[in-house]
């Protein structure tokens, strides 16, 4: 198909850079980004650990590199809202997690919420059900959206599990690499089924090795032997796994013109935020990424 002339903006994951927050700004800029996205979950960007005036002054140095936050990254990792005896915690952080964005100009906060049970009688799939109605109805009280990453399960299933919820406040950010590497899920038809929720997207490439991938191995489950979500676990499975490889733009089974085509024909004008997960030599990898985006605008 003839290359799409995409409206979007490009931004990129400061912590894929793997320095601190204001190098990795700086080095943003410098790749030709658009916007960024953050985690602001521990350390310097945990919401308890930022004060008004620290707020306003990121917000401020932020603009003045001239660069906007497409969303931060809230994800807690574990197994995300499937375990209800971390849940009263993990809801409130979350809360506090979207209110910070907004006060840095970003009303789109990412996240994990564990592999949605096939099973809608399940225990599990009621407990993330009812955390998520709770985030939901947070997250439309305040015109923000808490998105949910792409990739553990099928699109579809995401789908049923969101229309569940009865509004938009909790959403997708979507992550077509997580679905050729893990599910084998078409991302092209993914963009189609999750068309009333996408409001944020990584970009990010990648190739499934085996047959079968178990995406509990990958992700976690509540109740499953393997270990929960851990970024670095799967880092390494990105970069050296036998089972799926994180590949740079471009590189891997995501058919971008396609894709993309697919994200206008929905009417996205979000962000195509560049997520890195591999460890060696990101910089070069995100520049290459940036400039492989911009082949696509007009």
């Amino acid at each position: 198909m003839s290359k799409p002339i995409m409206p979007n903006k490009i931004g990129v994951i400061v912590d894929s850079f793997r320095v601190g927050v204001r190098e990795g700004l700086v080095k943003a800029k410098n790749v030709g980004a658009d916007g960024v996205q953050i985690y602001a979950v521990h350390g310097e960007m945990d919401p308890a650990n930022l004060s008004v005036s620290a707020r306003k002054e990121l917000k401020d140095y932020i603009e003045s590199l001239g660069l906007e936050i497409s969303a931060l990254v809230g994800d807690l990792g574990g197994h995300g809202f499937q375990d209800p005896s971390e849940n009263a915690a993990k809801i409130e952080k979350s809360k506090r997690i979207m209110e910070l964005g907004l006060e840095l100009g970003t009303n789109i906060v990412t996240t994990h919420i564990g592999i949605v049970p096939q099973d809608r009688n399940s225990r599990v799939y009621e407990t993330m059900h009812n955390a998520c109605l709770e985030l939901s109805t947070f997250a439309k009280s305040m015109n923000a959206f808490f998105a949910i990453e792409t990739g553990p399960e099928p699109s579809a299933h995401l789908k049923s599990f969101l229309d569940g919820l009865g509004s938009n406040g909790v959403s997708v950010n979507f992550d077509p690499a997580n679905m050729v590497m893990v599910t084998g899920d078409d991302p092209v038809q993914g963009v189609y089924n999750l068309k009333d929720y996408i409001v944020h997207t990584h970009a990010k490439d990648g190739i499934k090795l085996a047959e079968f991938v178990d995406p509990r191995d990958v992700y976690g489950d509540f109740g499953y032997e393997a270990p929960a979500l851990d970024h670095d676990k799967i880092a390494d499975m990105a970069e050296s796994g036998e089972k799926f490889r994180e590949v740079p733009l471009g590189e891997g089974s995501v058919d971008w013109p396609a894709y993309l085509q697919a994200l206008k024909d929905i009417g996205y004008t979000g962000y195509l935020t560049i997520e890195r997960e591999v460890k060696a030599n990101p910089e070069a990898d995100i520049k290459l990424a940036v400039d492989f985006l911009k082949t696509f605008r007009a």
